[in-house]
């Protein structure tokens, strides 16, 4: 009986750990926030856990997203020769503006192959410099998210794991964006 009695006390203490904060306390609220683009936004009822595999920075030096850990991630799969994702990135980049000394960060991960060049280039052409950029040269990452096109956006919370996706195009500088992410970040 005390067995049963601290293996339920340990399984409750593990689903409470696992969830994140505002996350579950309220998820159909912050569901109620999606209007416009922001409709294609899948919240999931609990976090998913997420396999940790290292991207490259632009300098080809290693990276991981658990570097970030402590904020609420923003990460963007992208390519250089995607054309839904030269109409997003400004608006990420308005978004990381917009929510300055807020626990969020949006993080940009081109997918394959887009040498640091043309990177570069691309997001100097459409005025989003300021974006944390890493390359995915092999997709390992992309593979581990599941990531079968592109753009496709994914809000990881504090602790790594991911709480919503986001699959095609979208403005990520809309009200309803920033009600979502401020909404996660400060569990109300």
């Amino acid at each position: 009986m005390k067995h049963l009695v601290a293996a339920t006390v340990y399984t409750c203490l593990a689903l409470l750990a696992n969830t994140a904060p505002g996350l579950a306390a309220d998820i159909e609220a912050i569901a109620a926030l999606r209007e416009g683009d922001m409709k294609k936004l899948v919240l999931h009822d609990a976090p998913k856990s997420v396999e940790a595999v290292d991207v490259v920075d632009m300098s080809d030096a290693p990276v991981s997203l658990a570097h970030h850990r402590g904020k609420w991630l923003v990460v963007n799969f992208w390519a250089t020769w995607c054309a839904p994702c030269r109409k997003e990135m400004p608006t990420l980049a308005n978004l990381q503006s917009e929510m300055a000394g807020k626990p969020v960060e949006v993080i940009t991960v081109a997918v394959g192959r887009n040498p640091p060049a043309a990177i570069t280039r691309f997001m100097e052409e459409i005025g989003a410099t300021d974006l944390v950029q890493y390359r995915d040269p092999r997709q390992a990452l992309a593979r581990s998210f599941a990531v079968l096109g592109l753009p496709v956006t994914v809000i990881l919370d504090p602790e790594g794991a991911e709480v919503g996706r986001l699959i095609g195009d979208a403005e990520w500088d809309s009200d309803s964006a920033r009600q979502i992410l401020e909404a996660l970040s400060t569990g109300s």
